[in-house]
């Protein structure tokens, strides 16, 4: 599904003369980093003209949804460029520990940062009252995010009509797809393939089989077979493989039929049973890690960083911190490669998310900030293609390049230079996410990728000689090319489907979560002879909550927006 934005007929003025419109202060890093952009120098003049440069201030931004060094963005080189140009700094704050106790305490006090990323409490925050509608603030402040959500901002309001939070994603331009894999997979150390003669593997035994192998050759290395991500909101990584080892992508807590539309709970159904009744097997053999319940997140990525672990599911984007270290260190046998692994070898996979628009997670201004006109006109600003440039590609010559034919890539140099200490220290850590932004798989009007990973030219450069071995052993150009590319689903992704707190669709979520969070550590570390018994005793729970209403509405609102798709 291809979504064209409105082309601009203006060209894109120099940065320099963009802030001079405000403050004199223009930055020819900023001028380069807009160049060859192809954008529209009015949405940026216009932009900055409104967020004239008075004194400088600092206001406070807390992240629930990133793990990252608290800082100042003025410390980073794309903060102090975007303060240049709007005179704002932030002080950010990250999640250390339990969501839900960060964000209770919070609300039970009051007192809130500026700006609020409450990720999968955002249901809390809203029904606190802890933001302040934005709809005034975004048509007085807002002629980028207008251009940017514009087809989505009726799905953005809330049931009372006011606009709360500003989404992360909606592809704009022209939708091009990711080569390498940051949704979910089944990942395995390279070495294990390697050791195995690089193996065609498909379905879920297939997969569970080679990490046995591998670990019972390899006894004195003190291997973990399996781990799992449970920590928190981040439970999902145990529990929705179901879906995929099916053939569906990431629609949260169901199914969706792509005859009928109609949608289907899967956490009661076979499915689950048989990939729970696999991790029980797996945990009896003394494969799976049993810490795997407890850990909490920093520990799991350590344990995927100490090159001990052979396997695990995960989404590509929840895991980045550890992969990016792996290939840091340099050592490619123990980087690890994506599967799309089916529980049947004639199920074709959906692992990779087609086109979509998340409209429950976003970036909210709350009813503590000093400032909320300023505020919103820096979020405004972040949406021009020249701020999209800076905060995804960087800074001309510097981390990007641009050819004779206008197309962004980088050297190799610049790849070699780019890792997670300096991801952090120029920013990119920091503003390619969680901040008004073009969407995953966005493109610029002049045919560039937004993100550098899914412009071809770089992600080509960027492969090591072990990415491009294994990729030939497999016979792809792209990790994405050994998976099946996603049908278009309109309403997806269902998770994303807003509920208001205290609604019978988000009573039964809370209530299923607490469920699955209870039971799943017992089926997983039963006793093999037991399991029977136990999912018996889930099922009967599980059979007191009104999951029929809660398919019912989420069927209704996949048919909404299916119609909504249709009309526009």
């Amino acid at each position: 599904m291809k979504k064209k934005r409105l082309l601009l007929t203006a060209m894109i003025v120099a940065m320099t003369a963009v802030t001079a419109c405000s403050n004199n202060s223009g930055t020819n890093n900023n001028t380069e980093a807009g160049t060859n952009s192809g954008g529209n120098g009015n949405q940026a003049a216009t932009t900055t003209e409104q967020s004239k440069v008075q004194e400088k201030v600092t206001f406070s931004v807390f992240n629930a949804a990133g793990a990252a060094k608290d800082i100042n963005s003025n410390e980073t080189t794309i903060g102090k460029l975007l303060e240049e140009q709007t005179g704002v700094n932030f002080k950010m704050e990250h999640l250390v520990g339990d969501i839900n106790t960060k964000i209770g305490t919070m609300i039970a006090s009051n007192d809130y940062p500026d700006l609020l990323i409450p990720d999968a409490a955002i249901d809390k925050v809203i029904d606190a009252g802890a933001f302040i509608p934005l709809n005034d603030l975004i048509d007085k402040f807002g002629p980028n995010i207008k251009r940017v959500y514009g087809p989505y901002m009726n799905q953005m309001k809330a049931a009372d009509g006011n606009i709360y939070f500003i989404p992360f994603s909606n592809v704009v331009g022209e939708y091009i797809p990711s080569p390498s894999i940051d949704q979910g997979a089944f990942w395995v150390q390279r070495r294990v393939l390697k050791e195995a003669g690089y193996p065609k593997i498909k379905t879920l035994d297939e997969y569970f089989d080679m990490v046995k192998n591998y670990v019972e050759k390899h006894k004195d290395e003190n291997l973990t077979g399996f781990i799992s991500l449970t920590h928190d909101w981040r439970f999902f990584a145990t529990s929705n493989p179901p879906m995929h080892l099916a053939g569906f992508p990431n629609d949260g807590n169901v199914t969706i039929d792509m005859s009928t539309f109609d949608a289907k709970v899967y956490a009661d159904k076979d499915s689950t049973k048989k990939w729970l009744q696999k991790l029980n097997d797996v945990n009896a053999q003394g494969l799976f890690d049993k810490s795997s319940f407890v850990d909490n997140y920093d520990q799991y990525l350590a344990k995927l960083t100490s090159g001990k672990v052979v396997g695990f599911f995960d989404y590509g984007w929840q895991v980045g911190n550890a992969t990016n270290a792996l290939k840091d260190a340099g050592n490619d046998d123990l980087r690890y490669f994506p599967l799309p692994v089916t529980f049947d070898a004639n199920t074709k996979d959906q692992y990779l998310d087609p086109p979509g628009f998340t409209s429950n997670r976003g970036i909210g201004i709350t009813v503590s900030a000093k400032d909320p006109e300023r505020i919103m006109q820096f979020l405004d600003n972040l949406l021009t293609d020249e701020n999209q440039i800076l905060s995804n590609w960087g800074i001309k010559g510097e981390t990007y390049e641009v050819d004779e034919n206008g197309r962004f890539y980088r050297t190799e140099e610049q790849i070699a230079k780019i890792d997670e200490s300096f991801r952090e220290t120029f920013g990119f850590k920091y503003f390619e996410w969680n901040w008004p932004k073009y969407g995953n798989g966005s493109s610029l009007p002049d045919g560039n990728s937004v993100a550098p990973g899914r412009q071809a030219e770089v992600f080509q450069m960027s492969l090591t000689e072990g990415d491009k071995t294994i990729l030939e052993k497999y016979g792809a150009k792209t990790y994405a090319d050994l998976f099946a590319a996603p049908d278009d689903r309109p309403w997806f992704p269902a998770w994303s489907f807003s509920k208001e707190q205290g609604s019978d669709a988000q009573i039964w979520e809370t209530k299923k979560d607490e469920l699955t969070k209870k039971y799943f550590p017992k089926l997983v570390l039963a006793k093999p002879e037991e399991f029977e018994s136990m999912w018996t005793e889930y099922l009967d729970q599980f059979s007191k909550l009104d999951t029929a209403a809660y398919e019912k509405w989420t069927t209704d609102e996949v048919k909404k927006r299916i119609e909504l798709a249709q009309t526009k």
